[in-house]
């Protein structure tokens, strides 16, 4: 594994200018590699797209939607028993599959809000904005300096150290959901 310098830029021609400038500065052009970089939750990594098989934030959705379903359904009954001598004897029915109905929708204060930190959990990361990312490969250490200050100049934010392999341009191990090692 080498050592990998990666940087984003918001434009195609940045990316060609960048590729030119590291060549210029002694970097393999083979170990260099540019690509576009979709939104978070969009890398299709699983069978059914995205990043996760489940959502993250809605991890305790189903307790929610058990919890609410069920309270709900023994107010509704309640209600429903309270107004048989007008209903009949669907009211208690009727009342229970309506309050399940309203109870399961307080389920959605179960979900985590966009950041918010899991009880138990990490803090929020900072996500790889999507756009185009620049990444040289090299396995001189002393080089690191060198590829951050020249992605520096020519515009690059969100600069990042990583660990892989670029080949013939392909950064094959690249793991967009991985958690990005920023260079303040």
């Amino acid at each position: 594994m080498s050592t990998i310098i990666a940087g984003h830029f918001q434009l195609q021609d940045e990316v060609e200018t960048a590729r030119r400038a590291l060549v210029d500065a002694g970097f393999a052009s083979e170990r260099i590699s540019g690509f576009y970089l979709s939104q978070p939750g969009q890398h299709d990594m699983t069978p059914i797209g995205g990043d996760h098989l489940h959502s993250p934030g809605a991890k305790e959705s189903p307790e929610g939607v058990v919890q609410g379903a069920g309270a709900g359904a023994a107010v509704g009954a309640v209600a429903g028993a309270a107004t048989s001598p007008i209903t009949g004897p669907l009211g208690p029915v009727v009342g229970g599959l309506v309050g399940a109905h309203v109870g399961s929708l307080f389920s959605f204060s179960k979900m985590k809000d966009a950041g918010e930190k899991e009880e138990g959990g990490r803090a929020p990361v900072e996500n790889r904005p999507a756009g185009m990312l620049v990444a040289v490969a090299f396995d001189d250490a002393g080089r690191e300096q060198d590829a951050v200050a020249l992605l520096r100049r020519l515009g690059a934010h969100h600069i990042e150290r990583a660990q892989g392999n670029i080949v013939d341009g392909d950064w094959a191990d690249f793991d967009p959901s991985s958690i990005p090692d920023i260079i303040r």
